[in-house]
């Protein structure tokens, strides 16, 4: 299986950036990392091993990028504005930067949103607000409002509220969407959700599912037996979703 380390200065984010490639071919896959991780950790936890089948096959093509978590929605030493703004400038690098560079490597039309936990959140937010730039995202054991508190999870912009904050965040800004063009273009998207019957999350993600029903976007919500937001939980569910 073809592995690749990739370095560069980031215009965007004004530091180095890094990521691995795994596989030659197929789908191209942005692989999102958990809370505060790294673009390793999707590789250290055997989530590349449960695909080795699809990589060698040349099904998929993974791009498992770094977060700036710790700059940006977990920043809680700045101001909320700040750490949004943050955020925003890592969509930039990975729509502007990370993309392109998968661009330039495969050839395939097809473009993938996928990652767990927090990494979840990521994928759904950025096919959301980009859908004609994807055809399918998978989100393992996700939240997609990060603005209401979960058990000991915060409200990650303490009570502060903006139009950059709506934007990013698919519970809020997907009840509003009313152009047809772009709903034809989410309901094309191929959309699986899956969370644990014990995830402090299901409650949002049921919420979430209610929503796109509501705007006729079909998807899978899928509920696994137990809490369900670990690594092992994870290896079993990618070979039924990626």
């Amino acid at each position: 299986m073809d592995r690749a380390y990739h370095r560069w200065w980031s215009p965007r984010l004004q530091r180095e950036m890094e990521l691995l490639v795994f596989g030659h071919a197929g789908a191209r896959v942005l692989v999102f990392p958990t809370r505060g991780g790294h673009f390793y950790d999707y590789e250290n936890w055997g989530l590349v091993a449960a695909l080795r089948h699809a990589l060698e096959a040349g099904h998929l093509q993974l791009y498992c990028v770094d977060s700036i978590d710790r700059e940006s929605l977990y920043a809680f030493s700045r101001p909320p504005w700040e750490r949004i703004g943050r955020h925003l400038q890592y969509e930039g690098y990975i729509l502007e930067e990370v993309v392109p560079l998968s661009e330039r490597l495969n050839s395939s039309p097809s473009l993938i949103a996928h990652g767990c936990s927090l990494g979840a959140y990521h994928a759904v937010n950025l096919a959301f607000r980009h859908p004609r730039r994807f055809c399918k995202v998978v989100a393992l054991s996700g939240r997609y409002d990060l603005t209401v508190p979960v058990s000991t999870y915060r409200n990650l912009f303490d009570g502060h509220y903006d139009e950059t904050i709506y934007f990013h965040t698919p519970c809020h800004f997907v009840p509003q969407l009313s152009d047809p063009p772009l709903l034809e273009t989410l309901r094309q998207m191929e959309i699986t959700l899956a969370v644990g019957a014990e995830d402090v999350f299901l409650a949002n993600n049921r919420w979430f599912s209610q929503l796109l029903w509501e705007k006729g976007i079909w998807h899978g919500l899928h509920i696994w037996s137990g809490e369900a937001h670990c690594a092992a939980a994870w290896q079993q569910m990618l070979p039924h979703y990626l």
